[in-house]
């Protein structure tokens, strides 16, 4: 039986060439991230934000240099490949990639047009959606760090074949760009250097969301034929398709900005000090507005080959910075991020509310037990660990020993530090961050200093 997609994908896609399929583009109205929200929200449930950068990151695909991508990770059964593989379902079969898994050179075997006088293999990736639905192999990563990174648009490799007949042979291989790639993965340590050319996205993990895509598995598992009627006969999901598959005949070259005054005010309003991966940030950011532009393709002023995102596009893109900038500017998926705060943070202050004095770190038990308690599942340790360098890296915690048994690291946040010093100051009035002011001893102790052992 056929699902909901494939119908729609005949009834809207049935003529072979696509870039000759007739839109009538005048039915189409203004578009907000809720409408696309909206429209998911029957196949995804919640991840509000995730589901709209990732439908942004895939429509992205359809200009010249504006894709974006992205990176999946948290724990497995979290539902990090159900978000991109939903969302593909709107787009052109023929434009989506999806992949279980690569070895490291699978790109440069894959089949493309073959130049035999200059013994070249040209594999073209351009406005195409690679989606890998489980981790891929790390060398990978590193292969296509170049194409990811939008360096060049053409990547030229030199690798070695072995054949029975010739022996070892170097072969060339370019890769043409550019694609929107997305990754899933449940490895949580993230490269600094992937950190950086992706957005990093977790999906939600709390018991509402959890209770409805448990109802949502049950209605769609008791009768899927009438699952995929009702959502088959949705205009807004027809009209939606046919909206992307029109951006993808307009053959968008480029996507201006009428004000980047307002980029630059509304950027370092929010980044006081910047850091190198602002660089980056702010390219992703700027392919958010894009997005929001493409998306409203028919309501933008028209420059040539080119549209214009207007002042609504970058307010509506920094909005949706806002909810996910804390864990990228860290380089840390925001499942580590929550975790922080919902584990970490949240039990410290519950242990320490009453505690006047030095501060009580968190074991690592301590930690185990409380992420059961939020999340509802257990953390191996070993996991834990991973987690707590990543954070500890990030500058977020700090560990000290056991003053009582010193094999055990306790956990502290970076702000029990300050904490502790600001009390531990305030304990003897000061003195000791005064010495150089005698006088100020004087006032504080009425004239009369007393024996310091210093």
């Amino acid at each position: 039986m056929k699902n909901v997609d494939e119908e729609i994908y005949e009834e809207i896609y049935e003529d072979e060439n696509l870039d000759s399929f007739p839109i009538d583009t005048s039915i189409f109205k203004p578009m907000g991230a809720s409408d696309i929200i909206r429209i998911l929200e029957p196949t995804i449930k919640q991840d509000n934000t995730n589901k709209f950068l990732v439908f942004a990151a895939m429509l992205n695909a359809y200009t010249e240099e504006n894709q974006m991508n992205i990176a999946f990770i948290a724990p497995s059964s979290s539902g990090k490949s159900h978000i991109p593989h939903e969302v593909s379902m709107l787009f052109p079969k023929e434009d989506i990639i999806m992949l279980g898994s690569a070895s490291p050179t699978a790109f440069y075997h894959d089949m493309g047009a073959y130049d035999k006088e200059t013994n070249t293999l040209t594999v073209d990736l351009e406005r195409k959606i690679v989606i890998f639905l489980d981790q891929p192999n790390t060398a990978l990563l590193e292969r296509l760090r170049a194409l990811l990174s939008h360096d060049e648009k053409e990547v030229k490799n030199k690798i070695t074949d072995k054949s029975e007949k010739k022996g070892m042979r170097t072969k060339n291989v370019i890769l043409r760009g550019f694609s929107t790639f997305v990754f899933c993965t449940a490895g949580l340590k993230v490269d600094e250097q992937e950190s950086t050319r992706f957005l990093l996205l977790s999906p939600e993990i709390n018991q509402e969301k959890i209770r409805e895509a448990v109802l949502q598995r049950i209605r769609k598992g008791s009768d899927s034929e009438s699952f995929y009627k009702i959502l088959n006969s949705d205009p807004e999901r027809k009209l939606l398709k046919q909206r992307i598959l029109a951006i993808k005949q307009a053959h968008i070259i480029d996507i201006k900005i009428h004000n980047p005054n307002l980029v630059e005010e509304m950027f370092f309003q929010r980044q006081k000090k910047l850091k190198p991966r602002d660089q980056r940030d702010i390219a992703k950011i700027m392919n958010i507005i894009k997005s929001f532009a493409l998306i409203n393709y028919w309501f933008r002023e028209k420059d040539g080959l080119s549209i214009v995102a207007n002042d609504e596009d970058i307010k509506n893109a920094f909005e949706i910075w806002d909810s996910l900038s804390d864990a990228q500017s860290l380089g840390l998926p925001p499942y580590i991020y929550d975790l922080y705060n919902d584990v970490i943070v949240a039990e410290f202050h519950k242990v320490n509310d009453k505690n006047i004095g030095v501060p009580v770190g968190l074991t690592r038990g301590r930690i185990s037990s409380t992420h059961y308690e939020v999340y509802g599942r257990y953390i191996a340790d070993w996991q834990l660990r991973q987690i707590i360098t990543m954070l500890e890296t990030a500058g977020l915690i700090y560990q000290e020993a056991d003053e009582i048994d010193k094999r055990k690291m306790l956990v502290y946040p970076t702000f029990a530090k300050k904490e502790s010093r600001s009390n531990n100051s305030e304990v003897i009035g000061g003195v000791l961050a005064d010495l150089d002011n005698p006088e100020g001893l004087l006032d504080i102790f009425d004239g009369n200093l007393p024996d310091l052992d210093i």
